[in-house]
């Protein structure tokens, strides 16, 4: 169950938000799916959470957003990271008009429990 953060500038149109909060799910999903954790393209709740937070006026960043995935560490993930994370940065910037975005692709050990 990938984690997904957005933290996107002001002048970020709402729009360019929208699709993104559309192609994120099946766009993460592709990129992290692997034998453990196979992607049947039927998404439940709580197969993917995304957050959206705008820079604060502190907040110090050079790109339109920056999109972070955190996925449970599998030995499967971990030795192709780099090309999972090429994927999803192609994914996002054939699908929506987000034009200046780098995406970190997090993977920690981890567990996870969700009531059914």
């Amino acid at each position: 169950m990938p984690l997904v953060e957005v933290t996107y500038a002001p002048h970020v149109p709402e729009s360019t938000l929208r699709q993104l909060a559309e192609q994120l799910p099946h766009a993460v999903s592709l990129a992290v799916r692997c034998p453990e954790e196979p992607y049947d393209g039927d998404l439940q709740p709580g197969d993917v959470e995304i957050r959206f937070r705008q820079l604060g006026p502190f907040d110090r960043s050079g790109l339109d957003a920056v999109i972070e995935v955190r996925s449970k560490w599998f030995e499967s993930r971990a030795r192709d990271r780099q090309a999972r994370c090429d994927l999803l940065h192609e994914l996002i910037a054939g699908g929506t008009e987000l034009a200046d975005f780098g995406i970190y692709l997090s993977l920690p050990v981890a567990a996870w429990a969700q009531t059914e």
